[in-house]
């Protein structure tokens, strides 16, 4: 627990008066009432096994009687932006007032107006390098890359990248992206690169462009986006992605087949996602009491039960808040304390070179 603890930044204790408190509670009594009288909120790319996030949505249903319209689940961090942008002067369904992206997507968002400014209750508990100061966007959690691998066809398990060039992998080898627009799948090819680069993140993008580009010459690498449906049917027996999906797959096919999930020695990339509410938000109040409802202890315990480190991790941790089990069923905590956590220049120089040279360079069309 004590390594744990010591990946994010120690937060201090929030203080609050019973006065600020008093205000707070009456505030929270307005942004209820006026979201309930919106009476919907449109989520997008949240999959209902991805963090938990079924959970949350149903608690969220019940808790406030608010109708949720979840858009686009399989939607990857681009397609949420663009969806925003495409959708700027409609207040229909069809509009997203929340987003769910990749970190360095963030700042890009806010940069382009397409993020509406919200401090959750509970700001002060998030790690300041982990938020926008002026509330554009903050973390909501984190994992690290992984191979998720079905056992029943693959005897022999990959434990770290370059075991994946291996003929005996051959078409077995997928993304869980489309790396020209999908976050997990960019981080997956520079967590590659850091593993040929020594951690050199400089280099880390064209490195992962060049492993890529070697596996699908070799005939391992499966241009499709690899999912738990795909994995169990044996067509991408080998999928690369965030640890929290590869491990809630493993309960939800309860052993057929066998999952086995690998964080491989090197190259260990841990990814931070952001939340954000959308400018043109046709539900603003629903919108930012999903935040309250995220951010909460509930909320941030939620995440958790998918398997995802919340952002408040330390703070839950430090005020005993966090069950023993869900702490056991977490991957071990070296996993963690041995991954890099790429900066935000890191992720944008990264993901420049990664999205753009992929066609040349790789040259596979990574389908659905």
């Amino acid at each position: 627990m004590t390594q744990r603890l010591t990946l994010l930044s120690t937060v201090a204790t929030l203080v609050l008066s019973a006065t600020i408190a008093s205000a707070q509670t009456t505030n929270m009594n307005d942004l209820i009432a006026a979201a309930k009288k919106e009476g919907q909120l449109n989520v997008i790319a949240l999959p209902r096994d991805w963090c938990g996030y079924g959970a949350l949505i149903d608690s969220y249903k019940a808790k406030y009687g608010i109708k949720v319209n979840e858009l686009n689940p399989d939607a990857s961090s681009g397609d949420e932006i663009e969806a925003i942008k495409a959708n700027k002067g409609n207040k229909g369904p069809q509009a997203p007032d929340v987003i769910d992206v990749g970190q360095s997507f963030g700042p890009a968002a806010k940069a382009e107006g397409l993020t509406m400014p919200y401090k959750v209750a509970t700001w002060n508990t998030i790690p300041n390098d982990l938020k926008d100061p002026d509330g554009h966007w903050y973390g909501d959690y984190y994992g690290v890359l992984s191979f998720q691998v079905n056992a029943d066809l693959v005897k022999n398990i990959p434990q770290d990248w370059p075991d994946l060039l291996k003929p005996e992998y051959k078409n077995s080898v997928a993304l869980a992206g489309d790396p020209r627009g999908s976050n997990q799948a960019v981080q997956a090819v520079y967590a590659a690169g850091l593993s040929k680069t020594g951690n050199d993140a400089g280099k880390a993008g064209d490195a992962g462009l060049a492993f890529f580009a070697e596996l699908n010459k070799k005939g391992n690498f499966v241009p499709v986006i690899g999912k738990a449906a795909s994995l169990a049917q044996g067509a991408t027996p080998i999928v690369i992605r965030w640890d929290y999906n590869a491990l809630a797959d493993r309960d939800t096919l309860k052993g057929n087949p066998k999952v086995e999930v690998v964080v491989p020695k090197t190259g260990i990339v841990a990814g931070v996602y952001v939340q954000a509410i959308s400018a043109y938000a046709p539900n603003p109040n629903a919108a930012k009491l999903w935040m309250e409802h995220l951010y909460s202890d509930e909320g941030q315990i939620g995440w958790l039960k998918g398997y995802c480190h919340p952002i408040r991790f330390n703070d839950l941790v430090a005020n005993n808040k966090v069950p023993k089990e869900l702490l056991d069923k977490l991957p071990p905590a070296e996993a963690y304390t041995k991954a890099k956590f790429p900066t935000l220049e890191e992720q944008a120089a990264s993901k420049e070179v990664i999205t753009k040279k992929w066609d040349s360079v790789v040259g596979a069309n990574v389908t659905k």
